[in-house]
Order: structure tokens, then C-alpha cells, then sequence
């Protein structure tokens, strides 16, 4: 075990904070891209992407938002936003429209093929994470949950 760490670890030769913050890192970041991988391959099969997926989700669960308030929720920028909300609306999946007394404003709502599509697909997406983090017990995923969170909220306090 000691030399598996060592190969997927850091080779940075620092101070034992850092050569731990590093590992950490590393395996933050792996952990991550092959959760990613795997849900990059069942979204395909939706033609959807990450984030297109992510904006469907969130317009399903909590109703009509505006563009910003989406890209808060999943953590995307505007211009990002912009462009995602365009591709599923040429998809008919959403549509956009601008307040009556705000003209500035413009609402999201998920159209009835976009409710559809989410909701068909939204039981496989997540019976594929649940047998993903199958591989940690439910205490290990909680205890994953509540350390996600506490570097979230720490990375937001410092980011600004």
C-alpha cells in the first residue's frame, strides 16, 4: 500500500504539510475526473453535457430561475451560461422569457420536452452515482459529503 501512494502521490520533495495538502489534492482531483468520466459517458447517451444537464436538473427541481441564478447553482459562469441555455433552447428543451416589468429580466422554464427528457433520465443518473459511491460505505459517504462541504465554503471564504 505504502508504494501505491507513492506513485499516485506527489514527487514534490516540500514540508510534510504540503507533500499531504498535495496528496490530498491528487486524489481529490483523480477521485473527480473518473466520477466525471463515468457521467460524461451516460450523459452522452442523453446528448447532453455536464452542464447542460446540471441546468435541466435544477430548473426541474426548483422551477423557472434566471440565467445567473442557474449558473450559481451549478457553478458556472455567465458567458458559459449564455451558451448552454442557447444549445438547449435550439433544442426545445427550455425557454426564455422576459419579465413584464423588468425587461432586463429573463426567466428560464423548462419546456414540456424538457421536463420529459429530465425526468426519464434523472432515476439512471442517479442509480449510476449511487453505485459509483457504492464503493464507500454510508458513513464514508457522509463523512465525504461533510468534507466536500467544508472545503467548499472555506474555498468560497477565500475566493472572495
Amino acid at each position: 500500500m505504502i508504494e501505491r501512494e507513492k506513485i499516485v502521490g506527489t514527487h514534490y520533495a516540500g514540508s510534510e504539510e504540503e507533500v499531504r495538502a498535495l496528496n490530498a489534492f491528487i486524489k481529490l482531483t483523480r477521485a473527480t475526473e473518473s466520477l466525471n468520466a463515468a457521467m460524461n459517458s451516460l450523459l452522452s447517451d442523453a446528448g447532453l453535457t455536464v452542464s447542460q444537464f446540471g441546468t435541466l436538473e435544477v430548473l426541474y427541481h426548483l422551477g423557472p430561475l434566471c440565467q445567473s441564478q442557474i449558473g450559481d447553482k451549478i457553478l458556472k459562469s455567465g458567458g458559459n451560461m449564455t451558451l448552454v441555455i442557447d444549445n438547449l433552447e435550439k433544442r426545445g428543451l427550455v425557454r426564455r422569457e422576459r419579465d413584464a416589468h423588468d425587461r432586463r429580466q429573463i426567466t428560464v422554464h423548462l419546456t414540456e420536452a424538457g421536463r420529459h427528457l429530465i425526468a426519464d433520465y434523472l432515476p439512471q443518473h442517479v442509480a449510476v452515482i449511487t453505485e459509483l459511491l457504492g464503493a464507500l460505505s454510508p458513513q464514508e459517504q457522509e463523512q465525504l459529503g461533510a468534507l466536500c462541504k467544508t472545503l467548499g465554503l472555506h474555498l468560497r471564504s477565500v475566493a472572495g
